[in-house]
């Protein structure tokens, strides 16, 4: 990886999204799901990843509470193999379940400093798939109604994939999910990447700065490698050891939890180094959603070609008086899509600044018998533009204040490697 303001994330394959299908299954609506949670039992999903019967029955348990209360759904649809149920904005789970006080208003993102980077290559913004006017295979609008917000139906079939249900909102096998950067400032664990303990390590290659910031901002390279686990992201970290917190977000191919080969988009956070307050997009109470243009774990409709048209997102995280804003910019201006509340970080380091950006590229397989994933997309960055993967645009927010001037980065470089890469 190539590490500046234009970031080279290490290209290689794309695939086009599928969003007409074969109709080989039946739709299956939101009361008949939730039906069919309600009668599961042990006896008929042991023969999954699940572990116990105990391990199962807190499954269930969680995705009932989810979705008690959740009152009407206005739309569901299919995108490739997700399920989004349009749930209204104030009985979203994080609204009922973290019995939030009112939706916040979103502040104004912040812009770019100015500066031309006059590089003179041409990349193109992919919109999200709720905007194109589509339908899915079913005949269903791929949209949800205003006051309304997607969200990726919770299914047993996709939680026993996993053991467990902490298996399940985790990021890493063994728990270490950030890259090893050298101390400076604040004190960071030595992570686990590089030797093997429960499971196989997680491997980075990022552009980091030790930086009191309130978020950032970078534009995504968007493609679709191959293997068990690779993702292009932003991280924003704040705290140490065990009270270590994260904001991050970006792009992921995962099929073990997403049950696609296709990227698709992501959250992730954790208040307490990635051990029980953790998860992604919607899966437990912590994000809350204000715009129902944007599907969290939903595919896109284009994905970059190697020695063709390059797409991507630009995605900015914003700490506004106490709240993690998420703003994402397709064609058009960025859009505020909701907020990480301050209450989830119980007073730690990410409810008053971040110390860290990080941006790059994360992959893990998952067995020593499986090849590495590919990062990015898959070429060294030594390929060049259009088949090497990036991240450009990158800049910080030195302020918490509604809109205001970010501030490139500066970023230092760590690549974690192993000498196994077969």
């Amino acid at each position: 990886m190539i590490l500046t303001r234009l970031f080279p994330a290490a290209g290689f394959l794309t695939l086009s999204l599928p969003l007409i299908r074969a109709q080989t299954e039946p739709f299956i609506p939101f009361n008949t799901f939730i039906q069919g949670v309600q009668s599961a039992t042990y006896a008929q999903w042991n023969s999954t990843a699940v572990e116990s019967s105990a391990a199962f029955d807190t499954i269930k348990a969680h995705i009932l509470s989810m979705y008690n209360g959740i009152g009407n759904i206005s739309n569901t649809f299919v995108l490739d193999v997700e399920y989004a149920d349009c749930v209204d904005i104030y009985k979203q789970p994080t609204v009922r379940l973290l019995g939030v006080d009112g939706i916040q208003s979103a502040p104004s993102n912040g812009s770019h400093p100015d500066f031309s980077e006059g590089d003179g290559h041409t990349f193109n913004y992919t919109d999200s798939p709720l905007k194109l006017g589509l339908t899915d295979r079913f005949g269903n609008r791929i949209s949800c109604p205003d006051k309304t917000i997607p969200l990726g139906r919770l299914t047993l079939q996709k939680l026993t994939r996993l053991p467990n249900l902490q298996a399940f909102f985790a990021k890493s096998q063994d728990g270490s999910a950030l890259p090893s950067l050298p101390s400076k400032g604040v004190g960071r664990r030595r992570q686990a990447e590089l030797t093997r303990r429960a499971g196989e390590p997680h491997l980075h290659a990022v552009g980091y700065q030790y930086i009191t910031n309130f978020g950032g901002n970078s534009w995504l390279d968007l493609w679709n490698p191959i293997g068990d686990f690779s993702l292009s992201q932003q991280w924003y970290v704040g705290g140490s050891g065990g009270n270590t917190q994260t904001v991050e977000g970006g792009w992921i191919v995962y099929e073990q939890k997403f049950n696609t080969k296709n990227a698709v988009l992501f959250i992730f956070y954790t208040a307490d180094n990635y051990v029980s307050q953790k998860c992604w997009n919607h899966d437990c109470p912590a994000f809350v959603q204000t715009n129902n243009n944007w599907f969290l774990g939903g595919p896109w409709n284009h994905y970059s070609v190697s020695g063709g048209a390059q797409w991507g997102f630009e995605m900015q995280w914003k700490l506004y008086k106490g709240n993690w804003w998420l703003f994402l910019k397709g064609p058009g201006s960025y859009e505020a899509v909701g907020y990480y509340p301050a209450k989830i970080f119980n007073g730690g380091q990410l409810s008053k600044n971040a110390e860290i950006v990080e941006y790059g590229g994360e992959v893990t397989r998952f067995d020593p018998s499986h090849n590495w994933p590919q990062m990015g997309s898959g070429a060294l960055p030594s390929a060049g533009w259009t088949r090497a993967a990036f991240q450009r645009s990158i800049f910080y927010i030195p302020k918490d204040e509604s809109g205001g001037v970010g501030v490139w980065t500066d970023l230092s470089t760590v690549v974690e490697a192993t000498l196994d890469i077969s």
